[in-house]
């Protein structure tokens, strides 16, 4: 399926301000991936398709969720739902690769172990263009640089916003962002 066929079936499932989020995620996504080695394409691919599940009625999201694979916890935290959901549509839909499934799946939360393409992806959702919140401009002056140190970044302000609504903080994401700054640890010593 072409780039543009795509872009018009994320369109489909979303309003125009998220859609404009995405149109920016792909584009912080293609500069991130140039910049770091990752294959464009299939980030750009994830980028349209990250939040095609993002804007739906709770019932929906569930009934998705039963047919979708599920990572372990992430059905405690409905607000995380649309990830996993999100990776297998792309599948269904798209016939996407297992690489961009994953960059799909832990684009909000990341996880050990991310590939370039999960960490480009999980990145741009955080700093692309639309994006504006306490922070946000010293992570994008990282991600110029260091990957690995925007994200340990990224998953920090994450982290600070989600204690100071007092919601749920995911294991997956507090073990990915004790891993960038271990890596980041070990490339400034």
């Amino acid at each position: 399926m072409e780039e543009k066929e795509v872009a018009e079936r994320v369109r489909a499932e979303l309003s125009e301000a998220r859609f404009a989020h995405t149109q920016g995620v792909v584009d912080a996504t293609t500069e991130l991936a140039r910049r770091f080695g990752a294959n464009v394409q299939a980030a750009r691919l994830a980028a349209w398709v990250h939040d095609i599940a993002r804007e739906w009625p709770r019932e929906r999201l569930l009934q998705a969720a039963l047919r979708v694979e599920m990572p372990s916890g992430f059905a405690l935290i409905p607000a995380l739902l649309h990830g996993p959901i999100a990776a297998g549509l792309a599948n269904e839909w798209f016939g996407v690769s297992d690489a961009v499934a994953d960059a799909i799946r832990y684009h909000t939360t990341g996880r050990v172990g991310m590939s370039v393409l999960e960490k480009v992806v999980c990145l741009a959702d955080a700093i692309e263009r639309g994006r504006d919140y306490p922070g946000v401009n010293d992570i994008r002056a990282a991600a110029l640089t260091d990957l690995n140190l925007a994200l340990a970044m990224s998953f920090d302000s994450t982290i600070q916003y989600l204690l100071l609504k007092r919601e749920p903080i995911f294991p997956l994401t507090v073990m990915a962002r004790n891993e960038f700054w271990e890596l980041t640890r070990e490339v400034r010593e």
